[in-house]
């Protein structure tokens, strides 16, 4: 199993060791930096717990956008979903945050992972009976639409029996490849996510699994801008691609011509756009690249006019009135702007 593990990472291409070497490049700009306030740090994170747990979710399925899982979170009952989507960005958010916040003293190991699915799954009550267990029947990879729906199955995962073996020889690989520093800590990940997402160890909650160890390891080597950019988001942009390159690569896993490198470049793709969003928030010495287009209409609006009201907003950043209570609630929580008055004489301004 070793000798396998090892041999896919004998011919790197080039284009490979570009993107490590640029993602590399953007660590160090990171770790040298002393722009961004802790103020503004923490803010930030609070943040992306969220927009991480909406994309997360909605890969494999939930309808709940980020303002829902917002207003959950904030004890605000939310009529129009099914508990599992509301209990599954539950158990995301706070799993996601414990790593954020414990990081430095989790230690990656099989115990660990068997952990975190129970904390995950949590709240799930359909997944009470296998909360922290690996699967005892057989599972399948499949796409799932944006509706939710199974789209096509794309390859039969590793049978149950043969699952604790198997799992047990990743995990042991990972974490001597990481501690014997065999190959760039970035490929030992993206092969650890590849063979994890093979086997599918877990009736249910692998994908969210995987999107939460990912940011752990990332994490554990120093890659200190993963809390500030969500890594879910940028994979639930490209869900077609990431569908894709795993079934491209897992395809040829049980085969003599085995080749991960459609999944590897995906993966180092991902990570090259956050580490260059990362820097962006340095280089502009404010948050506002992390905002989407409609909030970014109304921030700037909100910034040269002083106090404005909703109708204002709307008429002058050309975002639907609708759309501009969702906004201004994510301005507020990055404590860009706040709100004055409340019902019809209600205001926003510039903090």
């Amino acid at each position: 199993m070793n000798n396998k593990f090892d041999l896919r990472f004998k011919n790197i291409p080039a284009e490979i060791w570009l993107k490590i070497t640029q993602i590399e490049l953007d660590k160090g700009k990171w770790e040298g930096s002393t722009k961004l306030s802790p103020q503004i740090l923490g803010r930030l994170k609070k943040s992306i717990l969220i927009t991480s747990t909406g994309a997360s979710t909605r890969i494999e399925g939930s309808k709940m956008s980020d303002e829902d899982i917002e207003k959950m979170l904030r004890g605000i009952t939310i009529q129009k979903f099914e508990d599992r989507d509301s209990q599954e960005a539950s158990g995301y958010y706070e799993l996601l945050n414990n790593v954020f916040e414990s990081w430095k003293s989790l230690r990656f190991n099989e115990n660990l992972i068997l952990h975190f699915h129970k904390e995950l799954l949590k709240y799930a009550k359909k997944d009470i009976l296998h909360r922290g267990v690996y699967k005892k029947k057989e599972n399948t990879v499949a796409m799932v639409s944006n509706e939710g729906k199974m789209v096509e199955v794309l390859f039969e995962t590793t049978k149950a029996f043969l699952t604790p073996k198997e799992m047990t020889k990743l995990v042991d690989w990972t974490v001597d490849a990481f501690v014997e520093n065999k190959f760039h800590p970035l490929l030992i990940l993206a092969n650890f996510v590849v063979e994890f997402l093979n086997i599918h160890p877990f009736e249910d909650g692998n994908g969210r699994l995987s999107r939460i160890l990912t940011n752990l390891l990332l994490l554990k080597n120093g890659y200190a801008f993963i809390p500030y950019i969500s890594h879910e988001k940028l994979i639930e942009d490209n869900k077609v691609d990431y569908y894709l390159t795993l079934f491209k690569s897992q395809k040829t896993l049980r085969t003599k011509n085995l080749d991960v490198l459609a999944w590897i470049n995906f993966f180092l793709d991902i990570l090259l756009k956050q580490s260059k969003m990362a820097i962006s928030l340095l280089t502009e010495s404010n948050v506002e690249t992390i905002l989407s287009p409609q909030q970014l209409l109304v921030w700037n609006f909100i910034r040269d006019n002083g106090e404005v009201t909703p109708g204002n907003i709307s008429i002058n950043s050309k975002v639907p009135r609708p759309t501009i209570n969702q906004v201004v609630n994510k301005l507020m929580e990055l404590k860009l702007i706040e709100r004055i008055g409340q019902g019809s004489t209600t205001r926003y301004r510039k903090v």
